[in-house]
């Protein structure tokens, strides 16, 4: 059942796809939805156009990521004239791992963590309610159901990741995107082609060598790249070390016929691809 007829549907802004399907499940159709970031768009390179500014002015919400992941939107985020929701601010904070040198704060890639996307439900259907009491109870019931399919999602996950042993649970990135998903089911993150958080970051000669080194030490057997990222430098990082490339959707959803149309689809299609490439079967 959508809005009432005659009723003003609440105007919500969402900066990438991921928050975009999320809001979609708990918004339905009682919402006017504008996801700014198009399909493969690199979270922390967009640069919004006058009319996203607009957008964004106009909205009554907006959710972003925050923690300095839209980094080249940050201007135009503080002229939203409604209520701005920092949704990576809502969960718990996780320290960038080993990235010191470079300055960063908390790890903003939150949502490879399935348990902070169900406070990412709540969140939303409690502000969505805020905005609009007269469908607080639609906003709930969605965000119950999605919140199951979210724990059955998390099971899933943790079922089909038991097939990677202890010893081949490292992972190389392109950036340090992975913490909250190697935080939440036993891995570690070992090393990535651009240091620090963002892909914005310029890595050096001894960088690259450095990582190269701790790639054959370590048996490594691939590089997981982001679908948003400029692959040349890990496929070039690869032939140095005799590694595989492994595409992950990170930053965006795929293309809606695509095989990571929603954030559910993305994380299997994720988990799918990481079993492949660091597995136990050989």
């Amino acid at each position: 059942m959508g809005a009432a007829v005659g009723a003003e549907p609440v105007h919500v802004v969402a900066t990438t796809t991921i928050i975009g399907d999320v809001v979609a499940q708990i918004g339905g159709d009682e919402i006017d939805l504008t996801v700014l970031f198009p399909v493969g768009a690199d979270p922390h390179a967009f640069e919004a156009t006058p009319q996203d500014a607009a957008a964004i002015w106009r909205a009554d919400i907006v959710f972003a990521n925050g923690l300095s992941l839209e980094e080249a939107l940050s201007s135009v985020l503080s002229n939203a004239q409604g209520r701005l929701v920092a949704l990576a601010e809502t969960v718990p904070e996780r320290p960038l791992e080993g990235d010191a040198e470079h300055g960063a704060g908390a790890d903003p890639h939150v949502w490879l963590d399935p348990a902070n996307v169900i406070v990412w439900a709540e969140v939303i259907a409690a502000v969505l309610s805020e905005e609009d009491p007269e469908n607080a109870d639609r906003y709930a019931d969605r965000a119950r159901a999605y919140a199951g399919a979210l724990r059955a999602l998390d099971e899933s996950i943790a079922d089909a990741l038991s097939a990677i042993p202890d010893e081949r649970r490292r992972l190389v990135t392109d950036h340090a995107v992975l913490g909250h998903f190697a935080a939440r089911y036993g891995f570690e993150q070992v090393g990535a082609v651009l240091p620090g958080f963002s892909t914005l970051a310029d890595p050096s000669a001894r960088e690259i060598a450095q990582l190269e080194e701790r790639i054959r030490s370590l048996g490594v057997p691939a590089i997981f790249v982001g679908t948003t990222v400029r692959p040349e430098l890990a496929d070039r990082i690869a032939a140095d070390t005799q590694t595989a490339v492994v595409p992950l959707y990170t930053g965006s959803l795929s293309a809606p016929d695509g095989p990571a149309a929603t954030y559910i689809d993305l994380m299997r299609y994720n988990v799918a691809a990481i079993v492949g490439a660091l597995g136990g079967a050989r």
